[in-house]
């Protein structure tokens, strides 16, 4: 395996780092390093208009064909950016769901008017996207889902009805694609369809919710006959089950890339405080540490070794073993933290970076699909190994 970048990757990466350089000023300037996982809430404002910026210069979409506002930029390319923004700390990207999860799916699954529609908007960074799968009582069990969706026999479009919940940035998301039953009386894959909405309508209902951290970047979302207009459906109608898996996979791509450089910045800051109160004198922190940086680069040669695999449990691998480094970073910041780990930063609830960290870690392991989840996919999928049993027929 090369993990060697070519002549050509080396220059768009010096493209990349000037553009950052040149563009990373003023406002953009003081929101360097903010708005990234559990600092959601922080300068919503001036990082959607950084997400305008970028669409500007042409840096989102990357992959995408010409046509949709892409460069066709190569998959090594695509990692080069994920990096060098991440070294940056550029500000918190607010359209993940829009860029890296929808628009794959739509190039994948979309009709030709569904990509004139939708994709120009997220290249330009206009329309904000959120996703719609997890519910009470279907959350990693998402089969479980039981918001419906029934065709207006006068417009032929469809009335959503249901709730959703752990929406990411719902509040500030213009649209949203959303996993409904269209099938009464189906049971779990079947019968589900994968719907686009628009957030701004009558039957929409947002309610943050207050996590560890004390923010509310999740929420809840309740739908009474929202609408999704009827060529708002992606794929066909009851087969949305292989659609959203489709888009689940796009999830660990490139990306994964990007957000390990994230945490090696993290790792940095475990460290500088090790040094700084003596925590790194202690013997066991001081191999902790040390593992914490060998089990990263490790994450790094597994991501770049899978990128595009066709592996059905490459993408449960890497979720299952980034959320479980991750999750261990956070207890160590705060055992390398020691008795003053546990104060807040300032009253009555503002905590310091190492205090988040922990905190939002013990979501890792929860969200996307849980470790249980993830060994179960490599086992059946991968393994070969017999299936858990089931309460009910899937």
């Amino acid at each position: 395996m090369d993990l060697r970048y070519s002549d050509e990757d080396e220059e768009f990466r010096a493209e990349v780092r000037a553009w950052l350089h040149d563009n990373l000023t003023g406002d953009f300037a003081a929101a360097v390093g903010t708005g990234g996982p559990g600092s959601e809430h922080e300068n919503v404002e001036i990082r959607r208009a950084w997400e305008r910026r970028l669409g500007e210069g042409g840096w989102i979409g990357l992959a995408w064909p010409a046509e949709y506002g892409g460069r066709e930029a190569t998959l090594m390319q695509q990692v080069v950016f994920g990096e060098e923004y991440a070294r940056a700390q550029a500000p918190g990207r607010v359209n993940h769901m829009g860029e890296n999860l929808l628009a794959p799916t739509l190039l994948a699954f979309g009709t030709e008017e569904q990509k004139a529609r939708f994709l120009p908007p997220i290249a330009r960074g206009e329309e904000l996207w959120c996703q719609g799968y997890s519910e009470p009582g279907a959350g990693s069990d998402l089969a479980a889902l039981r918001t419906t969706a029934v065709r207006d026999t006068e417009t032929g479009d469809w009335l959503i009805t249901g709730q959703k919940v752990w929406t990411s940035l719902a509040h500030e998301a213009d649209w949203i694609f959303v996993l409904a039953r269209t099938e009464p009386e189906s049971r779990r894959h079947k019968g589900i369809t994968f719907l686009l909405a628009p957030m701004d309508q009558p039957g929409i209902d947002i309610r943050p919710i207050v996590q560890l951290t004390g923010t509310s970047e999740f929420n809840e979302v309740f739908f009474d006959a929202a609408r999704a207009e009827a060529e708002h459906v992606v794929g066909a109608p009851g087969d949305g089950w292989r659609v959203a898996m489709g888009l689940l996979a796009f999830e660990r791509g490139v990306s994964t890339l990007a957000q390990q450089i994230g945490f090696e910045h993290e790792l940095r800051g475990v460290v500088d405080t090790a040094k700084a109160n003596g925590a790194i004198r202690d013997p066991a922190l001081r191999e902790r540490l040390l593992q914490s940086w060998i089990d990263l680069k490790l994450l790094r040669c597994n991501a770049l070794r899978t990128l595009g695999s066709p592996d059905p449990g490459a993408a449960s691998v890497a979720k299952l073993v980034w959320a479980t480094w991750h999750q261990r970073l956070g207890t160590l910041a705060m055992d390398v933290g020691g008795a003053d780990a546990t104060l807040a930063a300032a009253s009555p609830y503002e905590l310091t970076a190492a205090q988040r960290l922990f905190l939002f870690t013990k979501a890792d392991t929860i969200y996307g699909g849980s470790n249980e989840v993830q060994r179960n996919i490599i086992a059946e999928r991968v393994l070969g190994l017999p299936r858990e049993p089931r309460g009910d027929a899937t």
